[in-house]
């Protein structure tokens, strides 16, 4: 049996935690390097760090942010935000990143995640798909959620995996921040069109969503709100899996 992965996520915005809904009205959660060591503690398998506002400011990830959070952790830790070419990975990874997130800039150039697969290693490249729903099926969003592409989430995490991607990352816009649970409807979907790990996120209140998740097909789960407002604690999560009879590092 595969052995689970809880990840907390840490959302950075003028390098401070925040959440919102729905990618909106973000509200502050806390210092990045503290939280990251807080949740490691806990019994995180892994960070994923995320600067919400560097692609439409046009900026990389903060360098210092991420070298604050690195010197906290000795779990793996993923960073996403305003990569637009193969050197913004290799600022990230030599500042303490594991693997690199690529969203807005893979899909409008999606050689961007071979040129990072091949020259970092398939493991590094993170493929975030950001999704609607759209009658039947789900529209991939970029910048933020602000901007609605034409692709289908399906055939983009299909495309994505054939360039390199080593996990998807796919968020329900929908479902962000609300505390309503995962969309499983499109996990199944994307699942079933890939072959790596699919990472679930939007909607995770209570470990039953994560369960619900990874029974639809997710190899983890991603969440925030149910950790920063300490709603359960990544040991309880990974308890309460366990009685499910999933799989996790406890």
């Amino acid at each position: 049996m595969l052995t689970r992965r809880i990840l907390p996520c840490l959302d950075i915005d003028g390098g401070r935690v925040v959440k919102g809904v729905r990618f909106q009205d973000l509200r502050d959660c806390g210092n990045p390097a503290d939280r990251a060591a807080e949740y490691q503690e806990s019994g995180a398998d892994e960070i994923v760090f995320l600067d919400v506002s560097a692609t439409i400011e046009a900026r990389e990830a903060s360098l210092e942010t991420v070298s604050r959070v690195r010197r906290r952790l000795s779990i793996p830790l993923t960073v996403g935000g305003g990569v637009r070419e193969a050197g913004d990975a290799e600022r990230l990874l030599a500042a303490g990143a594991d693997k690199v997130s690529v969203n807005s800039a893979a899909v409008a150039r999606p050689e961007l995640v071979s040129e990072i697969a091949e020259r970092f290693g398939r493991q590094c490249a993170v493929v975030a798909i950001d999704a609607r729903r759209n009658g039947p099926g789900w529209d991939v969003l970029v910048k933020g959620g602000r901007e609605a592409t034409g692709l289908e989430a399906g055939d983009w995490a299909a495309e994505a995996e054939n360039r390199g991607a080593g996990e998807i990352l796919l968020t329900s816009w929908d479902r962000d921040g609300t505390g309503a649970g995962y969309d499983l409807e499109l996990i199944r979907v994307v699942a079933g069109r890939v072959r790596v790990p699919v990472i679930a996120s939007g909607g995770a209140r209570t470990a039953s969503h994560m369960a619900e998740a990874i029974q639809a097909g997710a190899d983890a789960v991603l969440a925030a709100s149910v950790f920063h407002e300490r709603n359960a604690t990544v040991w309880e999560v990974k308890r309460e899996l366990a009685s499910h009879g999933i799989e996790v590092r406890l």
